[in-house]
């Protein structure tokens, strides 16, 4: 089977984080069961969820890994155009939820792993294909504690997210935060008896807009960044249930996106003192009054040292000159920082063309993508691969 056959039916399988991605799972474990390979199928907390890890080659050396995630971002209230869970083709674009993002590449490494596996591999080639990546890259950790009790861990790992086949060495790190502010319910006509929390989630965003304000002024800089700062970005505010109530509670979602030369834990003490002294503030009028913060999920950035030899080794496999930095996360940093395995990203497609509706990838990406893979064959054939 070819890349574009594989990606047709990866396609059909609703894999939205909200459902179970089993049945592509159990497919994918046969269209490398049919080439004579052995996958690990290893659940997630929930026992609903699975990740695949497969080694192709001697497994007492590191060799190549090869990373990407099976799920794909909800279609509700998008106004596609064409089938969203049905590949179609025009004009040598692939369209389907999860084409670009980032089920081209699973396809273009499933295919290099049954082609690698009638060769006589020096140094193997590993597939790590995850769950829950597009709610916080949460699915790959039970693939991380593999790995971690593992003899042997991958040398290097290639992230496959869509790059447009250019090598990125970094992203940002991310932080997912709910506030809740707690006040005092009353009738409208006696608000200032009451105390309306939507105002203390509105004094405790002046303070984070303060920060990122700060942050963008006199913060640490990466260039190779479109935004070459942290941000600090308010997704949801939710509170009251009536004009006429002062409302008691109000919850505010909001992260943190930090560039490597920046503390996250820092920033996040800071803004957690302010909401104390707001709270503190508060409740010399209403004794009940709080604020407090938990983390929803968290996952480092990657920050790839330029001269690294994943790079140099990638580079030869793309024939890139240079190198990038992307905006979204992946689940690169967690290989980096956890375990240790030098890590880029370099995948297929724009995810300019991400989270949209009629999102596609075009052959062309498709078929380079191929090519740098059947390239890294050759090298882990050749004995030429990473110990």
């Amino acid at each position: 089977m070819n890349t574009v056959d594989i990606l047709r039916d990866l396609i059909a399988f609703d894999t939205t984080s909200r459902n179970t991605n089993r049945a592509l799972m159990d497919h994918v474990a046969r269209l490398l069961a049919e080439a004579g390979i052995t996958p690990q199928l290893v659940p997630d907390p929930t026992g609903t969820k699975l990740n695949l890890y497969a080694t192709v080659g001697p497994a007492d050396r590191g060799g190549v890994m090869l990373s990407g995630h099976t799920d794909v971002v909800p279609v509700d209230g998008q106004d596609w155009t064409r089938p969203a869970f049905e590949m179609t083709e025009s004009d040598g674009r692939l369209y389907g939820r999860g084409t670009t993002d980032m089920k081209g590449f699973v396809a273009a490494a499933i295919r290099a792993a049954r082609a690698a596996a009638a060769r006589d591999l020096q140094t193997p080639l590993h597939l790590a294909f995850s769950c829950d990546e597009e709610v916080g890259c949460l699915g790959v950790r039970t693939l991380i504690d593999l790995l971690d009790g593992a003899p042997v861990r991958p040398a290097m790992c290639i992230v496959g997210e869509p790059t447009a086949m250019q090598v990125a060495t970094g992203h940002k790190g991310k932080i997912a935060l709910q506030t809740v502010c707690i006040g005092r319910e009353g009738h409208s006509a006696l608000a200032p008896m009451a105390l309306n929390a939507i105002h203390l989630a509105l004094d405790f965003v002046a303070e984070l807009r303060a920060m990122q304000a700060e942050l963008a002024e006199r913060g640490a800089r990466d260039g190779d960044y479109d935004v070459p700062y942290t941000t600090l970005h308010v997704g949801k505010i939710a509170g009251g249930t009536a004009l006429n109530i002062v409302p008691n509670r109000c919850t505010v979602d909001w992260e943190i996106r930090n560039i490597v030369e920046d503390d996250p834990a820092m920033i996040l003490g800071r803004l957690e003192a302010a909401a104390q002294r707001i709270a503190d503030a508060a409740r010399r009028h209403a004794p009940e009054a709080r604020i407090g913060t938990e983390q929803v999920f968290a996952y480092p950035g990657l920050g790839t040292p330029p001269g690294a030899d994943v790079v140099a080794f990638v580079k030869a496999l793309t024939g890139a000159n240079g190198t990038i930095k992307v905006a979204f996360g992946t689940e690169g940093g967690l290989f980096s920082q956890r375990l240790g395995i030098p890590t880029v990203v370099c995948g297929p497609g724009s995810m300019a063309q991400g989270h949209k509706p009629d999102e596609y990838v075009t052959r062309a990406q498709l078929d380079l993508c191929d090519k740098m893979l059947d390239r890294l064959l050759d090298r882990l054939a050749g004995g030429g691969g990473p110990d």
